[in-house]
């Protein structure tokens, strides 16, 4: 008796797919620009970076130049850069003096992110980096420490063809607007609120 309803059941699932399959051709058909992206990661939630450095991976699988900005950030023994600074096709600058409650110095990090700003500015005008990384540079446009028109108007004045993506909490309404792509991660659970450490591979 159970293999008539399995044999009805799989082909409702399977005349469901052609027109699933239908429908998403012809979207794909439909996509067929090409140019270079804003991507956007954003939000309270953990793996903004983490995403970041996934599309590196991807980039440099086909071949592509990357470069990437780190602000804020300042260690130097994070996994990914341990990796990727040893890649070829990878420029990586860590650019930051630590995080605000660590520097205690506004003037210092205002200089430091003028310098970085500088790096990450000569990569947006250099049509060779295929993909440019700007981590955690909402930071630097919330709290004032970089001109946000300056900065986004480099962004929007990029080659034409170099895709950037930039991370970091509280994203701007106007960044979010030039964005073509916006995700924003959701907090829902972190160990570290359970007391435990960072850990290297997952959060270091």
């Amino acid at each position: 008796m159970s293999q008539p309803r399995d044999a009805a059941l799989e082909l409702r699932h399977k005349k469901r797919m052609e027109r699933k399959k239908a429908l998403i051709d012809k979207q794909i058909e439909k996509a067929n620009k090409e140019r270079g992206l804003l991507l956007v990661l954003t939000g309270n939630g953990k793996g903004k970076s983490s995403s970041a450095f996934g599309m590196v991976a991807r980039a440099l699988g086909h071949g592509l130049k990357v470069g990437v900005c780190q602000f804020i950030k300042s260690r130097r023994d994070t996994g990914e850069e341990a990796f990727f600074q040893h890649q070829p096709n990878v420029d990586w600058h860590v650019l930051g003096d630590g995080f605000t409650w660590d520097t205690q110095d506004r003037n210092q990090d205002i200089a430091s992110a003028e310098r970085g700003w500088a790096v990450a500015e000569a990569m947006l005008a250099d049509p060779s980096y295929n993909l440019v990384v700007l981590d955690e540079l909402t930071y630097l446009l919330s709290y004032g420490y970089l001109d946000s028109n300056r900065v986004l108007d480099t962004i929007a004045g990029r080659p034409p063809m170099q895709h950037v993506v930039v991370t970091g909490r509280g994203a701007s309404k106007r960044l979010i607007e030039m964005a073509d792509t916006v995700t924003e991660m959701r907090d829902i659970k972190h160990a570290y609120r359970a007391g435990v450490k960072a850990q290297a591979g997952i959060d270091l």
